[in-house]
């Protein structure tokens, strides 16, 4: 017991030195799931052993932090996190995501380099032993396209604010010179530039980056609304493809409730048991085609109850199933 309180004071500590604001002490308690009074004894505590702790006002809440950060000697990294470094740097290696492959791999060298030697030679066997027993099972489907310099200079006019010029070999013009405000990039099976083309009045849009081609960043300012979130973007369609919303209602027969249970079908679902043992699903989404697409992994252990767009979905996309493979 003694043992786990000082692993959990280490933390809290890596939790103050790794943030420029400081946390409040509410915020500690949520993250640690202590009560305040524990984590107030625990931040006296942290002070008590990293003196250079200060407070910094925030109207009317007080905010701590660990502004020099902490000695290589805390910050140690373990056999399980540096195993799992690798295989996230493997995995996307066979995704295709090259250009984050070697992204991770350079951390996973700095890590490492910053460690002390004693500390790497009794973490090398653990971390050899995990990576021989761990693998990540490779999945079917389409390889993400990541060509270098087209990811970096979408990063560069994210990060410089600027808008960003392309010729993009897809939509109804192919080949057209694009300029854009770039909001985010979404990374997926396949990875899509989301952004407004200039001028269009259209919002924003998802653009395939294997089919962006010389992008240059401009310089000129790119206006992007503030209340704008990637993350509440890509949780408005059930995949990468944005269309009508709809508000879905699923139900999974009692033979498919335990695997319902245990999946997720969207970021914002509802799930609702029902007495015959079957379960409702209820979430709000676009993107119906891909939604039916992947019903049919399902088979027979999920009914479509709503909405009607998906049924005629669904029944289009079987109709040509049928007429493809089944003969008379």
């Amino acid at each position: 017991m003694r043992h786990e309180k000082g692993a959990r004071l280490l933390e809290l500590a890596r939790m103050l030195a790794g943030t420029a604001e400081g946390l409040t002490l509410d915020e500690m308690a949520e993250r640690l799931g202590v009560a305040r009074r524990t984590v107030e004894r625990m931040r006296d505590a942290v002070a008590t052993v990293f003196p250079a702790m200060e407070v910094v006002e925030d109207g009317r809440e007080r905010r701590f932090r660990i502004p020099s950060g902490l000695d290589g000697l805390f910050q140690a990294p373990t056999a399980e996190e540096l195993a799992a470094l690798t295989a996230s740097a493997e995995a996307m290696d066979r995704q295709g995501a090259h250009a984050r492959a070697a992204a991770l791999r350079a951390l996973e060298q700095k890590v490492l380099s910053a460690m002390r030697a004693s500390a790497r030679r009794r973490l090398a066997p653990d971390l050899e032993a995990l990576l021989q027993a761990e693998t990540i099972a490779v999945q079917a489907g389409p390889r993400p396209f990541e060509e270098e310099t087209v990811l970096a200079a979408v990063r560069e006019a994210l990060k410089a604010l600027s808008t960003l010029r392309f010729r993009y070999e897809g939509g109804s013009q192919p080949g057209r010179v694009r300029e854009v405000t770039p909001y985010g990039i979404l990374f997926g099976r396949s990875n899509y530039l989301v952004a407004e083309e200039v001028g269009a009045g259209t919002g924003p849009r998802n653009w395939r980056l294997d089919r962006v081609f010389e992008p240059e960043v401009t310089g000129r300012a790119a206006d992007r609304p503030e209340d704008f979130s990637l993350q509440a973007y890509a949780d408005e369609s059930f995949g990468i493809y944005q269309d009508d919303t709809e508000d879905v209602v699923l139900r999974i027969t009692p033979e498919g409730r335990e695997d319902a249970l245990r999946w997720r079908f969207h970021a914002r679902q509802k799930v609702e048991p029902q007495a015959d043992g079957s379960t409702i699903v209820r979430f709000r989404a676009s993107g119906m085609r891909e939604l039916a697409w992947h019903l049919f992994t399902w088979g027979d252990k999920v009914e479509i109850v709503e909405p009607p767009a998906l049924q005629a979905m669904m029944r289009s996309e079987l109709e040509a199933a049928v007429r493809t493979h089944v003969r008379n």
